[in-house]
């Protein structure tokens, strides 16, 4: 396998993180020294953009004393509907304001063309929808000022296509020259409710251009069927799918999503120290390798 260049764009986050929801506030608040034990934390812009008051002061304190991202809920950038021009005025505010660099979305539709739908909806793979995905994501890239990165994600009745999903997802990123946001459990969910193999599909997305990577846990609903929920702990083998993205990317940032059945803080504290751990062992490797090919270097000199 060729070896592969480290990511362009990483995001300015770095080690392991963790979504900041509400209900973490209080268990934050009351064990502040925790969040020394994260790289970075990660906001859904729509859950805090529009609040003020104590809520809004709360949000303003993390971002002041701590890296953040933002991952989007509500771009639609597969569906019909024309881009929110308001929205993204307000969303570049928002960033600007809390000197956010780094800001990824869901590559999926979430609206018909009348409104929001309040779910992910997956996109045809088709020549068609690359360049009209691409085309949305370069004009919002031009409205924040930033490169968007895109996340694979999961589904559960594909529109079917031309291309495979791998090479659509590729496709649409090199045309757009945006970003990937790697979620590595949604590949976990997809390769079993879709009968395929997760580390292959792994190797066939452009790695090269992640800028961080998601985890989260899943729904086992029968031996064939997983739900994506954010709502367990990580299983077995999106850890396993972690350690194989380290071996191509190095220790990238990676984000351990929860967004609800929130067990104690030290529970999902216990996790992210396992990410940090992955990170620490893919990081040694990388330096002997480093090590290794200058020493061969020499003596071949």
């Amino acid at each position: 396998m060729a070896e592969e260049r480290p990511p362009a764009h990483p995001a300015r986050a770095s080690g392991p993180g963790l979504g900041l929801r509400r209900a973490l506030l209080g268990p934050f608040a009351r064990e502040p020294q925790a969040l020394e034990r994260l790289g970075f934390l990660e906001a859904a812009p729509e859950n805090w953009m529009h609040l003020g008051g104590r809520l809004g002061r709360v949000f303003r304190s993390y971002t002041e004393a701590h890296a953040f991202v933002c991952h989007g809920l509500s771009l639609d950038i597969g569906g019909p509907r024309p881009l929110d021009w308001d929205f993204l005025r307000a969303l570049r505010a928002f960033l600007d304001t809390h000197r956010i660099d780094d800001y990824s979305e869901h590559l999926s539709a979430c609206g018909d063309g009348r409104g929001h739908l309040y779910d992910l909806m997956p996109i045809p793979f088709t020549e068609e929808a690359v360049h009209y995905v691409a085309d949305r994501v370069r004009q919002v890239q031009d409205v924040l000022g930033r490169r968007l990165a895109l996340e694979n994600v999961s589904y559960y009745a594909p529109l079917g296509g031309e291309l495979d999903e791998a090479t659509f997802i590729r496709a649409v990123l090199e045309e757009a020259d945006c970003d990937l946001l790697l979620d590595v459990n949604n590949i976990v969910v997809n390769s079993i409710n879709h009968r395929y193999d997760a580390v292959t599909f792994l190797h066939a997305l452009p790695l090269e251009r992640t800028r961080y990577i998601h985890l989260a846990g899943h729904e086992e609903e029968a031996e064939d069927l997983r739900v994506d929920t954010h709502g367990r702990p990580v299983g077995s083998a999106a850890w396993d799918l972690l350690a194989a993205a380290y071996e191509r990317l190095g220790p990238v940032p990676t984000l351990l999503e929860r967004d609800f059945n929130f067990p104690p803080l030290e529970e999902l504290l216990q996790e992210v120290d396992r990410i940090r751990r992955l990170q620490e062992e893919a990081q040694r490797v990388s330096g002997d390798l480093t090590t290794s090919r200058s020493s061969q270097q020499v003596a071949y000199a």
